[in-house]
């Protein structure tokens, strides 16, 4: 080959790389920087701590580290949008949540991402119940005294979640469309602010995912009463159940699940998919959520997307039955 056709030819393959017609080389050293993983709320919550589990375990994995970019507000819309219009190069993967992709529907009309189109889903992560926890000052001790107390005083236990139509704040609606209760909701910017005021005395209950409140439950500085799923946590099997406690068939459980913006390349999603159902069968990952109270849950990008739908219907019943509004 003479040395004019080896540059014309050079220069064609340069040209078809840069326009995607031969995306198997440009991808064939992915990951060969840093990945960016985007959380739609604040550090210190449930999604967060999951978030940073898994993000472990891909640098263990490829050699190169996960940034975590908080991305928080309007109930985990502003970090899901910002997801949605990432480059979808496999460089930027996000979590996904039972708010974001299931409650935010029901509540935002004009909703800037769809749950299922804007998303290459990558799998479930875990379910995390919810724990029903009570400032110790509280002369309750049980979920039965905590509803009788509701009860007597309509509107003056104030409780926190991580923002309106949060996935706190979305189960104890539904906790108090079960009860017949009225509480007064104060919305914060993510959980590790309300769980501050919590500890402080400045509301007296939360229903939030385990890992956030369950270091506080076993310290003594808050009551856990319940637990949102089927069964106790084996991490905590004192906690009963609210459903056997008081509430029969009462279950409100938060899920996590990753995703990456649509039209990232099925192999990368593939390759995201595989190493998280590693990460979720080891030992170690394992044992990191029972101790927060979570429970793996591993699925293939089709299952995770037939969860949000249906999950969609059953929540957008309770803000229907509880009349929540956002602003």
């Amino acid at each position: 080959m003479d040395r004019r056709r080896f540059l014309e030819l050079n220069a064609g393959l340069a040209v078809a790389a840069a326009a995607g017609i031969i995306p198997a080389r440009a991808q064939a050293a992915w990951p060969n920087k840093n990945i960016t993983m985007i959380v739609p709320f604040t550090p210190g919550g449930s999604t967060d701590i999951l978030a940073r589990l898994i993000g472990q375990r891909f640098t263990e994995a490829w050699g190169q580290g996960v940034v975590t970019e908080n991305r928080p507000g309007a109930g985990g819309s502003v970090g899901s949008v910002a997801l949605a219009r990432a480059a979808p190069d496999g460089y930027t993967v996000g979590m996904g949540h039972i708010g974001t992709l299931s409650v935010n529907p029901s509540l935002y009309p004009n909703l800037q991402y769809d749950p299922i189109k804007s998303f290459a889903h990558i799998s479930m992560l875990a379910r995390v119940y919810n724990v029903l926890v009570v400032h110790p000052s509280l002369p309750i001790r049980n979920v039965r005294e905590f509803i009788d107390y509701a009860r007597a005083n309509p509107g003056k236990l104030n409780y926190g979640s991580g923002g309106n139509g949060s996935a706190a704040h979305i189960a104890t609606a539904a906790f108090m469309v079960a009860t017949g209760t009225q509480m007064t909701h104060v919305p914060y910017r993510g959980t590790a602010p309300a769980v501050a005021d919590l500890l402080s005395g400045q509301i007296q209950f939360m229903m939030t995912g385990g890992p956030a409140v369950l270091p506080h439950a076993r310290a003594g500085t808050m009551r856990g009463l319940g637990v949102s799923g089927p069964n106790r946590l084996k991490s905590d099997p004192d906690i009963p159940t609210i459903s056997e406690a008081g509430v029969p068939g009462f279950d409100a459980t938060q899920w996590y699940g990753m995703m990456a913006p649509a039209g990232t390349p099925a192999e990368i999603v593939d390759k995201f998919n595989k190493e998280v159902h590693g990460a979720l069968a080891s030992k170690q990952m394992q044992d990191a959520l029972q101790r927060d109270g979570a429970e793996p849950w591993p699925t293939t990008p089709q299952e995770f997307r037939d969860i949000i739908a249906s999950e969609t219907k059953r929540w957008h019943e309770v803000v229907e039955k509880a009349k929540i509004k956002v602003e």
